[in-house]
């Protein structure tokens, strides 16, 4: 990826598509390759330390997207560009969004995008 302080709209799409199919290939294949899910696999960790908040990885690149554009012009982290935090934050938002409801929805019947964890499982 480019770290000047200039990335064309069409590089940062690209790449944000690029990371966006990737994340998702990660999470399907956790899901359905290794059988993972995180209602039933977190809810006892994760769960008891957001006190049963669901925090979906879509959460985390909305943080990265504003947290990018507030630091605009300057260093991200380390060598890390506010491009580098947009284009992973857009990344994580939309393969979050992709896998729900493109994914899980038409797959299970159900989108599984639950802001908390069932009562009973945390």
């Amino acid at each position: 990826m480019e770290t000047s302080s200039f990335m064309s709209k069409r590089k940062l799409l690209f790449w944000a598509l690029f990371f966006t199919l990737f994340f998702e290939f990660v999470t399907i294949f956790a899901r359905f390759g290794l059988g993972l899910q995180s209602t039933r696999d977190t809810a006892t960790t994760i769960g008891l330390i957001t006190r049963g908040i669901r925090i979906h990885h879509g959460y985390i690149g909305l943080l990265i997207i504003l947290w990018s554009l507030m630091r605009r012009g300057r260093k991200f982290i380390g060598p890390i560009t506010h491009h580098h935090g947009r284009i992973f934050g857009i990344a994580l938002l939309a393969s979050d969004l992709i896998h729900h409801f493109l994914i899980l929805w038409p797959i299970e019947g159900h989108h599984q995008f639950d802001l908390f964890y069932p009562p009973h499982v945390h």
